[in-house]
């Protein structure tokens, strides 16, 4: 069984969804993939997780990293686990590149090379924002690309963090495009 509550962030209002194992989504609400693999009977209730989930976002959008985790519960191919285990370990207000988290699966799996774009696609369907930190992949060169939420929801979130933003950027074919 699948639940869901909701939660007003600074940035606009999430969708939260877990099961009995952990947090299964938290989406912006209108964002690419909104809702994605949620069961459609699920129930809206006010579970002790969700409350723990509020209480990590309330710190966070204080301006603090949170010092302690929330049950995950990652729901995807092995490649997708593999990656959003990765983005769990980006540090909070530092980033990677797809490049480089494609060069740190190659090595697990001592392969030669891994698609960047292979990785960009698994980041894409993150459907647990902020808690598995999507928003701190970066292309090379720090373009910031690719965020399910738009990429001025990722700029804010990289500046709430404090992270160097000095090397990044948003490409200008980007500037163009409206948000999702």
């Amino acid at each position: 069984m699948q639940y869901t509550s909701h939660y007003h962030s600074p940035l606009g209002d999430l969708l939260l969804a877990a099961d009995d194992t952990g947090l299964t989504g938290l989406w912006f609400h209108g964002q690419k993939y909104f809702a994605a693999g949620l069961d459609t009977g699920h129930e809206e209730r006010e579970i002790p997780l969700f409350v723990r989930t509020k209480h990590w976002l309330d710190l966070y959008f204080s301006g603090r990293e949170p010092d302690f985790s929330v049950p995950l519960h990652f729901i995807g191919t092995a490649f997708q686990k593999q990656v959003w285990k990765i983005l769990c370990s980006i540090p909070y207000g530092r980033t990677m590149t797809y490049g480089a988290i494609a060069g740190q699966i190659a090595a697990e799996k001592g392969l030669s090379h891994m698609s960047a774009q292979a990785v960009g696609g698994a980041v894409g369907h993150n459907a647990i924002s902020i808690l598995v930190p999507c928003h701190r992949v970066v292309g090379t060169g720090g373009s910031l690309t690719g965020y399910a939420g738009g990429l001025d929801k990722k700029v804010r979130l990289l500046e709430l963090e404090k992270a160097d933003m000095s090397a990044l950027f948003i490409p200008k074919e980007s500037r163009r495009k409206p948000s999702p």
